[in-house]
């Protein structure tokens, strides 16, 4: 109730009271004000993100700085070529690709192509001397190759103007266009696509689940409403972010799953605490600003811990990873703005109008005592050995599947299996021996007149010939495959040789050699000795080198990742063994993440389900990256669960029941959290580009057995079994701690104002 009746003297001094205190007042006091510049700001984002979206780019797998990387410039700058990122497959209707019509055709395709203004240049099997690289084996098809220089934005861009155009049919020829850059040009159209039937799915479903969960709209509206703001808050950072680096187009799936997740996920603490904060009796100024200063606390470090694991990604050298650790950041960045500032502002406003029907306030714990999760923990904990070591068998078999794992590199397979240039690829792949348009590219930049030493480039192109996984060597000396000529130089090898530029090599890679390990062939290539300086490249040499790159920086973002979320959960519990105890059920809950996307996605396991086809190995980028997500959000929900045993064992000093009481009050909504977050996730393991799949359905799993295994069974078994070592650490880090750590523990300072700025004071 309100009273006009001065407050008693505070025992505190402005210096005294926390600052997250300082800033419940503030916001209780300009609740009206900070609600208006919200929705002001919401709107203005909403503009800002419209014009975003149209500047977010598309990525290819490429390592700047990287030898394949100079083989890429040195080949477009001095030879005007490159990767063919455009194939035309010609099919003849009748008789073969050698008959005089067909022939005739095909030459006529490919000078039509040459003229388009964005081509460097195109050759075709007509062109290049009927080279049996660009024949299939039963002779009805032929390929055309063009290369385009720019990057992968305007590449692509180009080629939704040229594919439509030049996939035709007559009476003599079937044309369908593939290659490279089409196929990812299609995984992004199709990834857009599953972005727009995710957003109709995860919205409306989210939304109800709001309501039975609160069981009052407006505060699911609420809820949804700081979804929105960390989203579009998202997409407007990220519009400053595109003036200076590349933004990949999928920073929009992630924004979508991870701002309306985390926004909603913060903001259910928020609320509950203010819930919490009612039903003791608080008033709805004071309940605000306990909120801010205990939940809203908690919400801060959880989301810097999610924020600095996706930033980990930024030891990445890749625009497309690194695009993840921008929208990681500003996603965390904008739904803390939303939760713990906008948010209590209006939970402020409304009061009561929030409270859970029929509640009635009460100060005792009987009800928190009756709750199923203090059940479950009771029982855990009479039993920790028994519980915890079923749990750990349990993880452990699912996560088995991990020891299988193999990288490997992506590929048309990543499209559905009637997307165009999946079905341009795979008749490539089942009827031609060769694959010309994965050459790779040895350039000789020093050679100044190649033509001066023709032999010794016949010895070297020979020489690369006998290498186990190569078809053909073609070069300015001619063509070459088994340590054989089978072509003289012709008019089609001049494309090798430019004036004092040196000379380039393209060494063809059977298919089956494509199939297997395409990084021991780029190896070989590179170990094989040269008469001359040069550097390798191409699209095999390319992915090799972008593997290899991110391989090496595991480590390093393993480490930091860990220091990171140790530093967290000591600054939260003061302990050093916590802190280890939530890196290792961490490394569990992953472990299932892993061991899904080995059984599922590289073993090929309900394939048919998920209507995908599996490679045997899975390409290593995404797991990387939902490693990052998914270790913040583990964090995130320890750090939940434990800031609220540790207010508990700081209030009573009882072990087992500040775990209980702890999760009690933090399960039921750590549960809900991660069923919205999976559900989130999972609407995308029904898209159609099995990247993700991957993500949808390795993330939806991590959350949901991360929120109810993990921390419902092993967490209290271990501080069961750890007892009062739960809260040791070394007399150093104890002063640290007591400086720096956090918890939710009472200030004691009510919300009051006898400054004369019109705010009532309520007791």
């Amino acid at each position: 109730m309100s009273s006009n009746s001065s407050p008693e003297p505070s025992a505190f001094s402005p210096e005294q009271k926390p600052v997250l205190h300082t800033l419940g007042r503030f916001i209780v006091k300009r609740r009206y004000l900070i609600i208006i510049i919200g929705i002001i700001w919401m709107i203005v984002s909403g503009i800002i993100a419209a014009g975003t979206l149209g500047k977010l780019t598309l990525s290819r797998f490429e390592v700047p700085d990287s030898e394949s990387n100079r083989v890429s410039h040195l080949l477009e700058e001095n030879f005007g070529t490159g990767s063919s990122n455009l194939v035309l497959l010609v099919t003849a209707k009748t008789g073969t690709v050698d008959s005089k019509e067909v022939k005739e055709a095909g030459l006529a395709l490919t000078e039509e192509l040459a003229s388009e203004e964005a081509l460097h240049e195109a050759g075709s099997y007509w062109s290049r001397g009927s080279t049996p690289t660009l024949r299939s084996d039963d002779g009805k098809q032929a390929l055309i190759l063009a290369h385009m220089d720019g990057s992968a934005t305007e590449v692509r861009v180009k080629l939704g103007e040229l594919s439509p155009k030049f996939t035709r049919e007559n009476e003599l020829i079937k044309v369908e266009v593939g290659g490279q850059d089409e196929i990812f040009r299609q995984v992004g159209e199709y990834a857009r696509q599953d972005f727009l039937r995710a957003e109709l799915i995860i919205l409306p479903a989210v939304f109800a689940m709001l309501v039975f969960m609160f069981r009052r709209i407006r505060v699911a509206l609420l809820t949804l409403g700081v979804g929105f703001f960390a989203m579009l808050g998202t997409l407007a950072a990220l519009g400053g972010v595109v003036l200076f680096t590349e933004v990949s187009t999928f920073a929009l799936n992630l924004t979508l799953v991870m701002g309306l997740a985390l926004g909603i996920d913060y903001s259910l603490f928020i609320v509950s605490r203010f819930r919490e904060e009612i039903a003791t009796g608080k008033n709805s100024f004071n309940a605000a600003v306990r909120t801010v200063e205990t939940a809203g606390r908690t919400v801060i470090f959880s989301g810097v811990t999610v924020a600095a694991s996706t930033a980990v990604l930024f030891v990445f050298p890749f625009p497309f990873l690194q695009t993840f650790a921008y929208t990681g950041i500003f996603v965390v960045m904008s739904g803390l703005i939303g939760s713990v500032i906008i948010l209590p502002a209006a939970l402020a406003i409304l009061g009561h109008r929030v409270a859970r029907k029929g509640n009635k306030p009460s100060t005792t714990s009987r009800k928190v005592q009756t709750g199923l999760w203090y059940k479950s923990a009771i029982t855990v904990m009479r039993r920790p050995l028994l519980y915890g070591g079923i749990a750990l068998l349990i993880l452990l078999t699912l996560g088995s599947p991990i020891t299988n794992l193999k990288f490997g590199l992506p590929d048309d397979r990543s499209l559905p299996a009637d997307a165009s240039s999946r079905i341009v690829q795979e008749q490539k792949r089942d009827g031609f021996q060769a694959e010309e348009t994965d050459a790779i590219h040895i350039v000789a930049p020093a050679l100044k007149d190649p033509n001066s030493v023709l032999e010794v480039i016949d010895q070297y192109s020979r020489s690369l010939s006998l290498i186990p996984g190569i078809f053909q060597v073609d070069s300015i000396a001619g063509s070459f495959s088994e340590g054989n000529r089978i072509a003289e130089y012709g008019e089609h090898h001049e494309r090798f040789n430019s004036e004092n530029a040196g000379t380039w090599l393209s060494v063809i890679p059977s298919q089956k050699s494509l199939e297997e390990d395409v990084p021991r062939l780029v190896g070989d290539i590179r170990e094989q000795d040269a008469p001359f300086d040069v550097l390798v490249g191409g699209y095999p040499a390319d992915m090799t080198d972008f593997r290899s790159a991110l391989l090496e920086r595991i480590p390093l973002a393993l480490i930091l990742i860990l220091v990171i979320s140790f530093t967290i959960l000591f600054l939260m519990s003061g302990s050093i063994l916590l802190p280890l105890k939530a890196t290792l059920l961490n490394m569990f809950s992953l472990s299932i993440m892993f061991g899904a996307l080995v059984w599922v996605f590289q073993e090929g396991n309900l394939s048919q389900i998920l209507n995908f086809t599996s490679t045997g190995t899975i390409e290593p980028s995404i797991p990387i990256l939902m490693f990052c997500i998914a270790y913040g959000l583990s964090m995130d929900y320890e750090v939940f669960i434990l800031s609220r045993i540790k207010e508990e064992y700081d209030r009573t000093g009882k072990l087992e029941e500040a775990v209980a009481i702890g999760i009690q009050r933090s399960g039921p909504l750590v549960t809900a959290a991660a069923v919205i977050l999976a559900f989130s996730f999972a609407a995308y393991a029904t898209g159609d580009v099995v990247f993700l799949k991957m993500l949808g359905v390795g993330m939806t799993l991590a959350v949901l057995v991360d929120a109810t295994l993990i921390r419902g069974v092993l967490l209290p078994s271990f501080m069961k079994l750890a007892g009062r070592a739960n809260w040791w650490a070394p007399a150093g880090l104890r002063r640290i701690y007591d400086r720096f750590g956090i918890s939710e523990g009472d200030s004691g300072l009510p919300f009051d104002d006898n400054k004369g700025n019109g705010v009532k004071t309520y007791h």
